[in-house]
Parts: structure tokens; sequence; C-alpha cells
């Protein structure tokens, strides 16, 4: 029975740090949510979500929940995202229905900070859970990454290598793990895993998004239905473009070291340069949660 109760215990303290993590996309969805209940206001709401991601953005620095490093690299995902929302929405893919004052190409300025909120959980998740990664593979996952990006454009004409470019993912992380911390323990997973159980979580956010009216899909358009479930493999495939973002920008902070028994290199945060795996669990490491200011 008590191991029953250990796991329960950790399972609800990985909830709660993965709650964490999410406090941007958690923030920005509820906001989301107030704006449909508003009643009619002289300022368009996507125009008003534009202002509250900004405020949000002012918040979390201010806060020092981001640092400066990582607010930079969330404004490089909100503008590569509205990228992909200009050619998504001139295409078809969806649409933004409302009006706006700050709306280009029929994508209100707002879109990027849907992306903004998922550069923010990775940036979060590795100061808040200490994220290590093992044999990560930079340049060739990054490769692939920017490949998986471009053929999100390049199948509406060419043929769509999403197939090919979801196996090319799987053969360059493969063996690559990502260690983090929950209490005292650390834990691993494999990278590939993790983007996975990442799309599963995106793909239900779009559901709350849309059903919220953030954009909408051509067959939402006369009602709400539930988005595809192919949209969990495309949010996983999308993941990986932040996450080589997130992982660069953090492997420029910090040298690579090596392991003591000769290992591959590793990246590693501060928290995990200040204290090795083995001292989390004693009372001069501490927890990230303790070192963490978010």
């Amino acid at each position: 029975m008590s191991t029953v109760n250990t796991l329960l215990r950790k399972a609800l303290l990985f909830a709660w740090l993965e709650t964490r993590c999410c406090a941007f996309a958690i923030a920005l969805l509820s906001g989301v949510a107030v704006s449909q209940a508003l009643p009619q206001l002289p300022i368009a709401r996507y125009d008003l979500l534009v202002a509250y991601g900004v405020l949000l953005t002012a918040v979390f620095l201010a806060c020092r929940w981001e640092s400066g490093r990582d607010t930079a690299v969330i404004a490089v995902c909100h503008v590569i995202g509205l990228a992909f929302e200009v050619v998504k929405v001139a295409l078809g893919s969806w649409s933004y229905p409302e009006p706006a004052v700050l709306k280009f190409a029929g994508v209100p300025l707002y879109g990027g900070f849907l992306y903004a909120a998922v550069g923010s959980y990775v940036c979060r998740a590795w100061h808040v859970m200490d994220l290590e990664l093992s044999r990560y593979r930079a340049g060739a996952t990054s490769v692939v990454a920017v490949a998986i990006y471009v053929n999100f454009f390049s199948h509406h004409w060419l043929p769509d290598l999403r197939w090919p470019l979801a196996a090319a993912l799987l053969a360059v992380t493969a063996g690559t793990q990502v260690r983090f911390t929950v209490g005292h323990t650390r834990h691993r997973m494999p990278l590939a895993l993790g983007f996975t159980l990442i799309g599963f979580f995106l793909w239900l956010a779009e559901n709350l998004a849309t059903y919220l009216g953030a954009w909408r899909y051509p067959d939402q358009l006369h009602g709400w239905q539930p988005v595809a479930g192919e949209k969990i493999g495309a949010w996983a495939l999308l993941i990986s473009v932040t996450f080589v973002l997130v992982a660069w920008a953090k492997g420029k902070r910090t040298p690579r070291s090596t392991s003591p028994a000769g290992g591959s290199p590793r990246l590693r945060t501060p928290a995990a340069r200040r204290a090795s795996p083995e001292t989390l669990t004693g009372a001069e490491g501490g927890t990230p949660e303790a070192r963490d200011r978010g």
C-alpha cells in the first residue's frame, strides 16, 4: 500500500510541475475563454487578446518566471508561428473569422502567442524539472526539424513527406534521453516519447482552443467538431521545431560536459551543473522547485 501511495504522490507532484510549466498556456487559454464571455466591447476580441498576450509576457519576465533569453526564444517561436499561420490561413487550412485591426493576411497577431505558449512550456520545463539531454544529436535533429517545418508548407504543392520525416526524426533521436527531476528523484524517458506525449496534450489543448473560438477549422465553421486525431502526429512532429530552438539556446548558455563514465556529452542546465543527479537527492542539492523562482 505504501508503494501505491508513493506512486500516487509522485504522480500528483508530476502533474503539479507540468501545470507550472504550462502556466503561460493556461493563462492564455483562460484569457480566450474570458474574452468570449465578455459583452460587446469597442475593441475587437482578437485585438484585446494581443494586448493580453503582451501583458502576460511582461508579467512572466518581471516575475522572473522566464529569463530574458527565454523570452527571446519564445519571441522567435511567436514569429515562426505567425509565418506558419499566414501560409496555412491563405491555403484555407483554418481561419480566424472574427474582425480585428491587428490582423495581417487574415491572421490576428495574437495567433503567434499560441506558439509562444508552446515555447514557454519547453523553457519552463527546462528550469522547473531540471531537464538534461543525453546522446542528443543537435545538428541532425535540427536538420530534420527544419525539414518538418518546411514540409508543412510544401506538401500543398509537392509530395507529403510527413511519414519519411517522422521516420527520420525517430532515427536521429534514437537513444536520446531526457532526464528530469520529480521531487528528489531523477527520471528519464526517450525524447521521441516526449514528443509524442506533448503532441497528444497539444491536441487536447487545440480541441479546447477551437471550442473557445480561438480559430476555426473548415468543418467547425457551422458548429464545433472535435479536432481530427491525426493532428496528434502533426503536433508531435511540429514540437521538434520548438524543442531544437530551446535546446540551442540552452546549449549556447552552458557548455556541454562529458559524463564521468566516458559516456556521451550531455546538455545541462545551470542547476544541473550546481548539483549532480546524485546530489539532487540530498539536502545540499535541493529540488528544482526550491531553485526555480517560477
